[in-house]
């Protein structure tokens, strides 16, 4: 199976060169030697919900417009079908204001707050499980050959992760193709970006792969069956609670995705075996990212 190296195009791509995501630090090496090597950015970036500070993130900084949408949407405080007025960010104050028509629960929500295993202090809420009760993903397909061909297009796209590393990246896939590829120093960031973006753009979900980085925890099967994404894929590995999830709401949920490997541990009906393993290449060691210790 040969994999095209340019047939794919992003519509929005990470982008490694911008100045205000990293910075050149001095060290040295175990040598003694010195070195000079890019690191990631930290900035606080607050969310507001009309006049209510709901939280403050720490993200590396790009479409923070995005991130707010996205996590408030995706921990229920934007209810479907609720008109947002606007989405203004102040880049000096390092701020985010949604304002909607009406009423929102964020009180209820945030008195049910609780910590969660993702990266950068995840955050879920208490209540979010109840937004599982009766939800019914829609029966896509997924072709092996889709897994494949995104998983090489994705792990040669110049990023901040293979040029600073110490970051996850998210990618919303249609077929074989990567659409919105978003990268943060928490995993859930990354998701919650997609979501904004998806609820800004009017994006449908029913026929969406997500693709990250990082693990399949219970967080990220929660919040892409919540988006009402039906496949969720990573080269790394898996929790037990993030399993149960899935099959609670079946959703298919691939991990540990290496070169011609993979595995399968819920929805496995989706797939559709149309190439054989055998056919595609391994990967190439420049390629490699990390993969179940992230």
């Amino acid at each position: 199976m040969a994999i095209p190296d340019d047939s794919h195009q992003y519509l929005i791509a990470p982008d490694p060169a911008a100045a205000r995501l990293t910075r050149s630090v001095t060290g040295q090496d175990q040598t003694g030697a010195t070195v000079e090597t890019r690191v990631v950015e930290e900035r606080p970036l607050t969310i507001f919900l009309n006049g209510q500070e709901i939280v403050t993130a720490m993200t590396i900084g790009d479409y923070p417009e995005y991130l707010a949408l996205g996590f408030l949407k995706n921990q229920g405080m934007l209810q479907p079908g609720e008109a947002v007025k606007g989405v203004d960010y102040d880049e000096e104050l390092e701020t985010v204001v949604v304002r909607t028509d009406g009423a929102t629960r964020y009180e209820e929500k945030l008195r049910k707050k609780t910590r969660t295993s993702g990266c950068a202090v995840g955050t879920v809420f208490g209540d979010m499980m109840e937004g599982l009760e009766g939800l019914v993903l829609p029966p896509a397909e997924l072709r092996m050959s889709w897994l494949y061909t995104l998983s090489a297009v994705i792990n040669r796209t110049p990023s901040l992760y293979l040029d600073a590393g110490a970051i996850h990246g998210t990618v919303l896939c249609q077929g074989d193709r990567p659409l919105v590829y978003m990268e943060d120093v928490g995993r859930h960031n990354a998701v919650d970006k997609i979501a904004g973006w998806m609820l800004s753009e009017g994006v449908e979900a029913a026929d969406k792969i997500l693709y990250t980085t990082g693990r399949l925890t219970s967080e990220m099967v929660i919040k892409t069956a919540l988006m009402g994404i039906p496949i969720l894929a990573s080269r790394s590995g898996f929790t037990a609670w993030g399993v149960e999830i899935a099959r609670q709401v079946n959703l298919t949920l691939i991990g540990r995705m290496r070169g011609q490997r993979f595995l399968c541990l819920s929805g496995a009906e989706r797939l559709v075996r149309d190439v054989d393993p055998a056919s595609v290449p391994e990967e190439e060691r420049k390629h490699r990212r990390k993969g179940a210790d992230v």
